[in-house]
């Protein structure tokens, strides 16, 4: 069987073991899929005719800020299902894990593989299962084409891995799991200071720079501009290369903490070995006399 082929068979096993780890502990995900669909409810339902009124200028429209919000809440539900990755991932790190599967014939790369390709399923998932809440409250595309749905989703799929991958690279120089969710809780808080839930425009002058460039606000008006026909303008290649820009980080990042996590756990097994050597010749130099004293 050849590399290529060993490879994908242990990242398909390790993304299986993933899968019923979700599925046997669903508190986590479930919590994190809560929080934007309880969001998009609270700002249609309490907050949608006063910001509608305040963005449009007009009169409320709670349609039309529906329209607006939906691409925001589902780029958030993105950041809060890959923190539940980093805890994942750094609950393999630190309960040893890890050592068990370095005993055995496993592809190096199969376990952040397979941690990657679950969290993206999961993201979809979760994206599917809010815009079906958003499609139930009323949210509705403007004449979006078959090839504008299909580059929605592929703009979706590609912040799914980038996110994914800063969070795997978060569990893994995580000493804990509480602290892999607090180290990953940015990839939540920042589509709050984005364009998610009101224009970049409305926000004061000093702020606006940090809105507009920031990683979700690109992605936020691309989506928009996909479902709902407004300008995309530069905001188009902007968010691709920011999705290029941190699978980059996050995969060299992740790999590099792997080859540390490897060397640590190399040097714990040469000075276990040594200290086991040093206790068997001692025994052997007459530690213990024939009577047992």
């Amino acid at each position: 069987m050849s590399s290529l082929s060993l490879a994908v068979r242990d990242s398909s096993t390790m993304l299986r073991r993933n899968l019923l780890h979700a599925r046997r502990y669903p508190s986590l995900t479930l919590n994190l899929l809560l929080t934007p669909i309880v969001l998009l409810l609270l700002f249609v339902y309490v907050f949608g005719d006063v910001m509608s009124a305040g963005i449009g200028g007009g009169g409320a429209d709670r349609s039309e800020y529906i329209a607006y919000v939906v691409p925001g809440i589902v780029l958030m539900t993105i950041g809060g299902t890959v923190v539940g990755t980093a805890v994942s991932v750094s609950n393999d790190m630190t309960e040893g894990i890890i050592a068990r599967f370095r005993t055995m014939a496993i592809h190096r790369g199969s376990v952040l593989i397979g941690h990657v390709v679950g969290s993206v399923l999961q993201s979809v998932v979760s994206v599917v299962l809010v815009g079906a809440v958003a499609v139930a409250i009323g949210f509705r595309s403007t004449d979006a084409t078959a090839l504008e749905w299909l580059a929605a989703f592929g703009l979706l799929a590609l912040v799914a891995l980038a996110l994914t991958w800063i969070a795997v690279g978060m569990g893994m120089v995580s000493p804990n799991a509480e602290a892999a969710s607090n180290n990953a809780l940015p990839l939540i808080v920042l589509p709050l200071i984005s364009s998610a839930f009101v224009p970049v425009d409305a926000m004061p002058g000093w702020f606006q720079p940090i809105a507009e460039y920031q990683p979700f606000t690109p992605a936020i008006e691309t989506l928009r501009g996909l479902l709902l026909g407004s300008e995309i303008g530069h905001n188009g290649w902007l968010a691709v290369a920011w999705c290029l820009g941190l699978t980059v980080l996050g995969y060299f990042w992740s790999n590099r903490a792997a080859t540390r996590q490897t060397r640590r756990l190399d040097l714990a097994s040469i000075h276990s070995s040594h200290q086991h050597t040093r206790s068997g010749a001692a025994v052997q130099s007459g530690g213990y006399g024939a009577d047992g004293r």
